[in-house]
């Protein structure tokens, strides 16, 4: 039977390999460590080296019978065989669209989410990405076991409330020890109805995700203890998905509202904008709080409206320069009612700077498309390459769609790239004042890298006053 190493060798090499096969050259790395290719990439394989079933390296292993677990399998609830048996201490489960059960125990809130899974490696800062409004409609892994060590606070909220509807985690939610904490993260989570499941071997969970996309989910935390896995199972492959929905409506704004808070800083907490010199109109598709402070920051008089303004509606504030906010949902939904309003705003020739969905949007408007990535780009260490300047930022990343690169139009350039896997993170109208980037600005999960972008769109505004 052919090795790993054989049948890399046969598809031209790592890089030939993954991507014949739709998956990173870390996927690859993982086959030759385990010394086998998942079954689900089989049928790529064979359609190209002509080899057959029975030659897959790892084939002969699932033709075996299954070893029976040993006694202390279900001492710390992990991933199973879907069956009805609960494992020993488990309270809560989180069940896959495939059949995957992955027994924990539970926190936070009783009840029942389905939603996309999804995994986040950020270190720090649990408690904005769970307020992000972009991860509407999402179940979060999260990566660094140690989720809730920091407790929560009120300065800490991306949102009025957290959108994602619930969290996966390694280890059990410890006490607070953090002199900004006001209460502990599993009566947060309460107090907000999010549930939560701990014990779950977040690692294979990740590969999982990694591998095969972010797959469809149920995390249940019954108040009764009971769980119907067989209704799970229907409802995690019933769930649609998020391509083709617009969840931006649900989380955005009602009415129209103005912003005067700044960023925080060490000894004062959040300032006030009192002496803003232009005017700006950001339009909310899941706006988080940081970045409103930050256009604030750069001397903005902010003033908040709905994702589905109009373009008249928008402009009716005369602003300076516009934003488009990040969100959540498929970028091509919304733009059903936001590229309209954008193109409006765009042939005024009023400066737009957009970030992650509103990114996407503007790429929509000019004229380009957008496609969902496979596993999407969630963390706090994504690192960006500014094409003008040959310099590279580490970023925090929310999103699991992107722009077409090959579909953009003349009179638009590509100025950003991920160094992840090449797609695309900002982009520059050649011929009217307007850009955007994939990734948060305002995030700063350590080092400060891409703030600047904030003071190049007040430059921007600043330029076309003068002319």
């Amino acid at each position: 039977m052919p090795t790993v190493e054989d049948v890399v060798r046969l598809l031209g090499g790592p890089e030939a390999a993954a991507a014949r096969c739709g998956v990173g050259t870390e996927a690859i790395r993982k086959w030759r460590q385990a010394h086998a290719i998942p079954s689900r990439h089989w049928p790529a394989v064979i359609a190209a080296t002509g080899l057959s079933l029975s030659d897959m390296p790892g084939a002969a292993t699932l033709a075996r019978p299954a070893a029976a677990p040993p006694p202390s399998a279900v001492e710390t609830p992990t991933m199973t065989d879907p069956k009805d048996d609960v494992p020993e201490g488990a309270t809560a489960v989180l069940v896959l669209g495939d059949g995957s059960v992955f027994w924990g125990r539970g926190f936070g809130a009783r009840r029942t989410t389905v939603g996309e899974v999804c995994f986040n490696t950020g270190m720090t800062g649990y408690q904005e990405t769970l307020t992000d409004p972009s991860y509407a409609a999402q179940i979060i892994t999260f990566t660094f076991p140690h989720i809730g060590n920091v407790g929560a606070n009120p300065e800490d909220m991306e949102a009025a409330s957290p959108a994602a509807l619930g969290l996966v985690v390694k280890q059990d939610v410890t006490e607070p020890a953090n002199w900004r904490a006001t209460r502990h993260l599993d009566d947060w989570l309460k107090s907000h109805d999010v549930p939560g499941i701990a014990g779950v071997d977040t690692r294979a969970l990740t590969q999982a995700i990694r591998d095969g996309g972010p797959p469809n989910g149920v995390l249940c935390h019954p108040a009764d203890g009971r769980f119907d896995l067989a209704t799970l199972r229907k409802q995690a492959r019933a769930w649609p998905g998020l391509e083709g929905m617009d969840l931006a409506r649900e989380v955005s704004c009602r009415q129209s509202y103005r912003w005067d808070e700044t960023t925080w800083a060490w000894g004062r907490g959040f300032g006030k904008q009192e002496a803003p010199r232009r005017r700006v109109v950001a339009v909310d598709y899941g706006a988080k709080r940081n970045i409103l402070r930050s256009l604030a920051e750069t001397g903005m008089e902010v003033t908040v409206v709905p994702a589905t303004a109009t373009a008249e509606e928008i402009l009716r504030h005369g602003p300076d320069g516009v934003f488009l906010s990040n969100g959540p949902g498929d970028p091509a939904a919304t733009g059903e009612y936001a590229v309209p309003a954008i193109r409006g705003v765009l042939d005024k020739g009023v400066p737009v700077f957009g970030i992650c969905l509103g990114h996407q949007l503007l790429a929509l408007a000019l004229g380009a498309k957008t496609y969902k990535l496979k596993m999407g780009h969630r963390g706090a260490n994504q690192p960006v390459k500014d094409l003008a300047t040959g310099r590279v930022e580490i970023t925090s990343q929310n999103h699991g769609f992107a722009v077409d690169d090959k579909s953009l139009p003349d009179g638009v350039e590509v100025t950003h790239v991920s160094l992840f896997d090449g797609s695309n993170e900002g982009i520059r109208a050649t011929d009217r004042p307007a850009f955007s980037v994939q990734y948060h600005p305002e995030a700063s999960p350590g080092p400060s890298d891409s703030a600047h972008l904030f003071h190049r769109f007040a430059d921007l505004i600043e330029r076309e006053k003068a002319q």
